[in-house]
């Protein structure tokens, strides 16, 4: 049976454990003796040998994206002594590349996100960085920006993203508000693994300083500037419905449009509020259609026209629109190509188009972005997935003097930015920029959807779909490396295959990353482990005449797909 995100996470792979070895052992009972947080402790004596080899086989790992992990006691879990290791690490890395570091700091609203925040704030201070954090949750995004308005050297953000709730995470950005480099990553992990947490942590350093409004204010003022229609008046009182799925959403969001002009917005209640829980929408994805469910429910209470849902740290959005009687959930690329294509338009007829204006997208988002750009005279660049590799391309139109000429960049998991204030994907900038979107067609008497399949039309039906699959523990993971090696291998899709692109020792100017991408005849399948969770994912893109021919086609692949999973 087919797994697909939607499906969220698919069959658990890899599940028969190895027999606790000594080394494990001595690992956890380091931790057993040396650990003095009262629910670390419990959870410690109650793990049975299965537990302790999940929770101690290996190091959490750190890489470009930081950690990422289950909360919980252990060294391949996130908790304040995985959090204790890695600061000083940092905090090392950051004294050998600075005078005077200092380093931004924010978290969402996961479990322990304020905890783990403060534990952070006060190892970097013990080891002579200044620190800057924000006094309340505040978006990713927001975070990427208070680095740079701040002139920080670095900046972190706890956050486990759209991950379930028993998820936590430690984001790590450099001075120019990017997710950090591989190089980097390289770099601070030698670091951390010089850190013994239970002997050589300074803990509850005092130089910290709350980052004040203004940063908030000027970040709101900067996405107001985004709208490729300003000066243009038409009707803004469009219905709406927005969530913000218990995360960071709710302030910067609803601030956004109301002070845009939008003031007919019906928030979720039960989703209002921050909460770690995530108690109604239990994986909290815009992309996932069972955490829209309750917002679907109120939009339709409401006769609302759009509905707007952003994820816990704020960086993705998703959306649906009311089509006929029903509501139609829009995927991000299908989003990210409506934007994209208004953008174009609306900055050509109002003559604020760059003269050489750059489109930047991930190789696993729609090839239907490329088209459009060609049609409106805009370079493409493809880049890595990950929205890191996006913001890179903005610094590099920067340090060459053209940072204007980027008009937009995004990801087929949700991911859109206009403009270079910040250099993550944004969605406050996506709500903003989807409502004006919404308000400028609908006075016109055009919908999301007719323009959508008037894109169809010109530039020919796509599909695209994403599939996911889990594979837990260490016996998981050597698994996915193995299902890698088969991929390597001779594979048959039922469509030929024109060319094989393997990124695994760096591929068109990329760095290493370990992705396969096939291009078939009509269509493309990528290859990828997830770098934040333990999945591989694979990306199915098929051109077809109809809707119907490409999920027919589609089903056979995903189906042929399935059999090298096993």
């Amino acid at each position: 049976m087919k797994r697909t995100l939607r499906q969220e996470c698919g069959k658990n792979r890899g599940e028969n454990k190895p027999v606790l070895n000594a080394e494990l052992r001595e690992k956890y009972n380091t931790w057993l003796e040396n650990a003095t947080e009262d629910n670390l402790i419990e959870e410690l004596k109650s793990m049975n040998e299965a537990e302790i080899e999940d929770s101690f086989y290996r190091d959490l790992a750190f890489g470009t994206g930081g950690l990422r992990g289950v909360i919980g006691a252990g060294t391949n879990r996130l908790n304040v002594y995985t959090v204790g290791k890695a600061s000083p690490g940092l905090a090392n890395y950051l004294n050998t590349k600075y005078n005077n570091p200092s380093i931004a700091i924010s978290y969402d609203s996961r479990i322990k996100s304020d905890l783990f925040s403060k534990v952070a704030a006060g190892v970097f201070a013990a080891n002579g960085i200044h620190v800057f954090i924000y006094p309340q949750l505040m978006p990713t995004p927001l975070l990427s920006y208070a680095v740079r308005y701040l002139g920080c050297s670095a900046g972190v953000m706890v956050t486990a993203s759209h991950n379930p709730s028993k998820y936590n995470g430690y984001k790590v950005y450099g001075a120019d508000g990017c997710q950090i480099t591989t190089e980097a990553a390289g770099e601070i992990l030698t670091e951390i693994e010089k850190v013994d947490v239970f002997k050589d942590v300074r803990w509850g350093g005092q130089d910290i300083e709350e980052i004040k409004d203004e940063v908030w204010t000027s970040f709101t003022e900067e996405i107001k500037k985004q709208s490729p229609v300003k000066g243009e008046d038409f009707d803004r009182s469009v219905r709406i419905v927005y969530t913000p799925l218990n995360g960071t959403g709710l302030k910067p969001v609803t601030r956004v449009l109301e002070e845009t002009g939008y003031k007919n917005i019906t928030i979720v209640r039960e989703q209002e509020q921050p909460d770690g829980n995530f108690p109604t929408c239990p994986y909290p994805n815009p992309e996932i259609r069972e955490a829209m469910e309750l917002g679907i429910r109120y939009a339709e209470a409401n006769d609302a026209e759009l509905l707007l849902a952003t994820d816990p740290d704020c960086d993705r959005c998703g959306i649906a629109v009311k089509d006929g009687d029903e509501y139609r959930l829009l995927s991000g690329n299908e989003t990210g190509l409506l934007l994209f294509d208004w953008i174009c338009e609306r900055r050509i007829a109002n003559g604020t188009m760059p003269k050489n204006p750059v489109l930047v997208k991930t190789i696993v988002t729609s090839d239907m972005g490329e088209q459009i750009a060609d049609h409106y005279g805009v370079k493409t660049i493809n880049v890595l997935t990950g929205f890191k590799f996006i913001g890179e391309q903005i610094g590099l139109l920067e340090k060459q003097g053209r940072e204007d000429d980027y008009i937009f960049g995004f990801e087929e998991s949700y991911g859109y930015l206009s403009g270079s204030y910040v250099r993550d994907k944004d969605a406050v900038d996506a709500a903003f920029l989807i409502c004006e979107m919404f308000a400028w067609y609908k006075s016109k008497g055009i919908s999301l959807c007719e323009k959508l399949d008037e894109l169809y039309r010109e530039y020919g039906y796509r599909l695209n779909t994403l599939h996911s699959y889990t594979f837990e523990g260490s016996a998981g993971f050597e698994l996915m490396k193995g299902i890698m090696q088969k991929f390597r291998g001779q594979v048959d899709f039922g469509r030929k295959i024109e060319k094989v692109l393997d990124y695994k020792d760096g591929l068109d100017g990329l760095p290493k990353s370990d992705v396969l991408k096939f291009i078939l005849e009509g269509g493309s399948v990528v290859v990828r482990p997830s770098g934040t969770e333990p999945k591989l994912k694979v990306y199915i893109s098929i051109s077809a005449e109809s809707m119907e021919a490409a999920k027919a086609e589609e089903e056979k692949i995903s189906k042929r797909i399935e059999e090298y999973m096993k």
